[in-house]
């Protein structure tokens, strides 16, 4: 096959490595004399909770929250679909939902928390004070802020009802079980859907000089709230999580591990860089493009036939009015610092099928991009400026386009170095 279709084949082996399946079957938890109660959100956990009443082997009920357009059959648990990545109404009642069905519960009770990326827009529940509205604008403004996941989701946790622990707080005394697909570099999976039972440690006075190192610009409520000490995040300490457990199904480091393993059955040597890769999506790019290029002239520090495995999540601080997600925005800036060079083909794509908030999955580079782009009247650096890098891949048909794909490892990055 060729390099296109050999990168897209890993990309596809990839995400089945971290289909949610296999991987809820081989980590449930053990069965209670009480009820089963399933919870959950994020853009895999319809699938996950097909597979978990799959797997089940008694009595269970509940709801999990997922995407529009990534909802799943279920018997037995109810699957509501909600704005990603800016929250809305239905999000709103959903999580209002969920707290409902934890309040009351027995120690005798488990509740198995299905978490994975995408969550902590699917679970708006503003604070005291706070409007959808607050919560809406807190998000935009971190969306466009540059700041990394940890960060964001730091700061989420002070105006919410239901994240850093809240859920599972108000589900006490039953026992909670969180599966987590991680999205999250490192994978701490309290990171995890702003983590709705799991903890995140760091408080408000953190939370503050995060707030004003990003320089985000918050409505006068949630400004006030971040201000004072009202809704503290629960303590990771706290006793009343200390009968919980959480394990990590399905990751970027597993996926990467699967494609490096079927590159080498291909013939190509596979180098992992990373798992979790952060900073501005373009600055990345240029790092990845010069480790190509001295393989390329110098077979230094690997030798060709090589393939440069990544993964992560970039960011991109919003400084146009394009369209694109942070995998275009790596690809362009990537195809300007490769314009020329040959021998290099390269696909960066998100896990869960979708770029930001675009169609496409991702996009193709090699050394002739940025020269088609000009030959189809764009200007690389131009849109690059503009943060426009869906224009850009889609004049010249270089996009793409999987749909979801059920699961949210975070971003995949291939770079084929002949």
């Amino acid at each position: 096959m060729d390099d296109r279709a050999l990168l897209e084949t890993l990309f596809h082996h990839a995400v089945a490595r971290a289909q949610p399946a296999l991987a809820v079957a081989r980590h449930l938890p053990e069965p209670p004399r009480g009820r089963t109660l399933v919870i959950g959100a994020g853009k895999a956990s319809a699938q996950m909770a097909r597979a978990f009443e799959t797997a089940w082997p008694g009595p269970v009920e509940g709801l999990v929250v997922t995407r529009y357009g990534y909802a799943e059959p279920c018997e037995r648990i109810e699957i509501v679909e909600a704005a990603h990545p800016v929250p809305d109404a239905a999000g709103q009642q959903a999580a209002a939902r969920l707290q409902q069905l934890v309040a009351g519960l027995t120690p005798d009770d488990l509740v198995v928390a299905l978490i994975s990326g995408g969550g902590s827009s699917l679970l708006p529940a503003p604070a005291p004070g706070l409007t959808l509205e607050d919560e809406q604008a807190v998000n935009r403004a971190l969306l466009a802020s540059g700041a990394p996941i940890g960060a964001m989701n730091l700061i989420r946790n002070q105006f919410s009802t239901i994240k850093g622990g809240r859920l599972a707080a108000l589900a006490a005394p039953a026992r909670v079980a969180t599966l987590v697909v991680s999205d999250v570099p490192g994978d701490d999976p309290a990171l995890v859907a702003s983590g709705p039972t799991l903890p995140l440690a760091g408080g408000r006075a953190a939370a503050r000089r995060l707030a004003a190192l990003y320089r985000l610009d918050l409505p006068a409520a949630a400004a006030a709230l971040l201000a004072g000490e009202d809704n503290p995040p629960p303590d990771p300490d706290d006793a009343v999580f200390a009968r919980n457990s959480v394990v990590t199904i399905a990751s970027a480091a597993l996926s990467l591990e699967a494609a490096a393993a079927l590159a080498g059955e291909h013939g190509v040597e596979a180098a992992i860089l990373s798992d979790a890769i952060e900073g501005e999506a373009r600055d990345v790019a240029l790092v990845h493009a010069a480790l190509a290029r001295e393989i390329v002239q110098r077979d230094r520090p690997f030798a060709k036939p090589v393939l440069l495995l990544s993964g992560g999540e970039t960011t991109v601080t919003l400084r146009g009015a394009g369209r694109g997600g942070r995998n275009g925005e790596f690809l362009l800036s990537l195809a300007i610092a490769l314009d020329g060079v040959g021998g290099v083909t390269a696909l960066a794509a998100d896990t869960d099928g979708i770029d930001g908030s675009e169609d496409n999955a991702g996009a193709f580079v090699d050394g002739g991009t940025a020269q088609r782009m000009r030959e189809a009247g764009i200007d690389p650096q131009a849109a690059l400026a503009d943060n426009d890098a869906y224009t850009a891949f889609a004049a010249i048909g270089d996009l793409l386009v999987t749909g979801p794909t059920g699961t949210n490892v975070n971003d995949f990055r291939a770079i084929l170095v002949r």
